[in-house]
């Protein structure tokens, strides 16, 4: 593959994770306590967005909530899989 292609390797404590959610969600507190622990866990920092006050992410991910981004991009929605996510964010 070329070098061009290949994802430059981060480190964990360089890695972001984002929930997409939105308020009076069980399944978004549900995701929310596994990204925290995880990301406690990896030294990877988080940031939750709402999608009741983004139309873009509204449009995009109303029917998948929660979803959750590594580093921009879709990991997963509606269950987060604590070994997976640690898988991805390298740990």
């Amino acid at each position: 593959m070329s070098p061009l292609l290949r994802r430059a390797k981060k480190k964990p404590g360089e890695r972001v994770v984002t929930l997409i959610g939105k308020p009076e969600c069980h399944l978004c507190d549900d995701a929310r306590a596994v990204v925290e622990e995880v990301c406690a866990e990896t030294g990877a920092s988080w940031e939750e967005k709402d999608i009741t006050r983004d139309e873009a992410l509204h449009r995009a991910y109303w029917e998948q909530i929660p979803v959750v981004l590594v580093d921009g991009e879709q990991h997963t929605f509606w269950r987060v899989d604590p070994v997976r996510l640690r898988r991805a964010l390298g740990a």
